[in-house]
């Protein structure tokens, strides 16, 4: 809840990280999981992921305990690694918070397909514009306010909680043990990607991950929390909450539907399942329900990006500009900057295939590297106050944290990384125009140079694979 003086609570910033999260990856997971793994991998998948991504959750939990005059996720890179490590993880975050909401839009005019058969292609300009309406439409209620926005989140929280509570409470009573048993540990057939355990692994990962997406979003409006301990506890109440609701809504298919069935249903998975368990008002139940859960971690994701790109420019990583505030105290030129290259990606949906996985994934990889960097200053700031109480066990969080991270983007593939890199290059100008604005003799420093060679190098690659057709877009 938000007191009079405008501040964010902790009951609102725990709605934000369940909504952040928990926006159309969960509805459409059990498809995804299951051509990539059978019972068994997907179940030791959620093992890794839920303690890798505890061990994110506790390292931010601690270093908004530790650091609380830090602000912005990309604040803690930048005390640690310099100003440019912290630009890296500012603009990458800020790249993955509208990609992803490029993903949401995707499922949302799949979803709407449902309901009118004749929209269902995603290159459909009637669906597009739509999407792009309630893109600006989102835009302009942030752009009023994002407190008052936050607490619309928390209502639109508990109602898309609804239909996945009772997908899970269906899912429990029609669960068949023998179904769920069959071909535990191996792909029904080489139709699906994958055979031995590790394969299958790998190939759950990113699926994972990208459901995790926003579990940061409370330290992000950590500046406008009522007490900084908030956040942190925040962060960890909807990480728990999301590992139960993620787990069962994933798993407890396998023991409805066969591996093979579920691998070929239609997006969204979770309606179409539904419909088959209960009959047509189950897909529009979960339809609507769907609707309002995307919308409201849209929502969450359009005041995100905004922030980031605040926050930034208040620490000199960006341009003043890029800073601007309205009366609301809303950053308007980042919103709308921000809509714009959404609006920009929309358009570009005639021409893609599978346009919410490529959505989903370059959001993912985008926003590992603000993770790989965060968990990188836990082992930093834990190694440099080794002495004091706790750092010991901080470090070892720190550690686990950054393993999990590099070996998820490796085993993830690095492509996407790679395209990334693409839109890090008019980010590296912004930020030279920084350096200069506020006193500095040279565009880049020689250390930062090296590394925007690195991420140019990269970009090339990344653009070359996509014309010799390795990376389909």
């Amino acid at each position: 809840m938000t007191e009079k003086n405008g501040k964010i609570g902790l009951l609102t910033l725990s709605a934000l990280v369940i909504s952040s999260s928990i926006g159309s990856g969960v509805f459409g997971i059990m498809s995804d999981l299951a051509r990539a793994a059978a019972p068994g991998p997907v179940l030791i998948t959620w093992f890794i992921v839920g303690l890798g991504v505890m061990m994110l959750a506790l390292s931010l939990n601690n270093l908004l305990l530790k650091e609380p005059e830090l602000e912005g996720i990309f604040s803690y890179p930048k005390k640690g690694f310099g100003p440019f490590m912290g630009f890296i993880s500012g603009w990458g975050y800020w790249l993955s918070a509208w990609l992803g909401s490029v993903a949401f839009a995707t499922f949302l005019m799949s979803t709407i397909g449902y309901f009118f058969p004749i929209l269902r292609s995603e290159r459909n300009l009637p669906l597009i514009l739509i999407a792009s309406i309630f893109s600006w439409g989102l835009t302009y209620l942030v752009n009023r306010g994002i407190e008052g926005a936050a607490i619309i989140n928390t209502i639109v929280t508990v109602c898309k909680l609804i239909p996945l509570f009772v997908f899970i409470v269906f899912g429990i009573i029609l669960f068949k043990g023998g179904m769920f048993t069959h071909a535990f540990w191996n792909n029904m057939n080489n139709n699906f990607v994958g055979g031995d355990v590790i394969g299958q692994v790998k190939n759950c990962m990113m699926v994972m991950m990208w459901v995790f997406v926003g579990i940061e979003g409370a330290s992000i409006l950590s500046a406008r929390a009522e007490k900084k301990s908030d956040a942190g506890k925040a962060t960890i109440l909807g990480l728990i909450s999301l590992l139960v609701i993620y787990i069962l809504a994933s798993v407890l298919p396998y023991g409805y539907l066969t591996q093979e069935q579920l691998a070929t249903i239609k997006q969204p998975a979770m309606l179409y399942i539904f419909e088959k368990m209960v009959g047509t008002w189950g897909g529009y139940f979960i339809g609507i329900g769907l609707i309002v859960s995307i919308l409201g971690a849209w929502l969450s994701w359009t005041m995100l990006p905004a922030e980031t790109m605040l926050l930034m420019a208040k620490q000199k990583l960006l341009p003043e500009y890029f800073g601007k505030i309205n009366d609301k105290k809303a950053p308007t030129f980042a919103l709308i900057l921000t809509a714009g290259l959404i609006q920009i990606f929309l358009f570009t949906l005639f021409f893609t295939t599978k346009a919410y996985n490529f959505a989903y994934s370059l959001c993912t990889a985008a926003v590992i590297v603000c993770y790989i960097l965060v968990a990188a200053y836990q082992i930093k700031y834990s190694w440099t106050h080794i002495h004091e109480k706790g750092n010991h066990q901080q470090l070892v969080i720190g550690v686990l944290a950054l393993l999990f991270e590099v070996i998820g983007i490796l085993m993830a593939g690095l492509s996407h990384l790679l395209l990334c890199f693409i839109a890090y290059i008019p980010g590296i100008y912004f930020y030279g125009q920084a350096r200069k604005n506020n006193g500095h003799e040279y565009f880049l420093s020689k250390g930062e140079l090296i590394v925007t060679v690195f991420i140019t190098i990269g970009a090339l690659i990344g653009m070359g694979l996509v014309i010799m057709g390795k990376i389909i877009v």
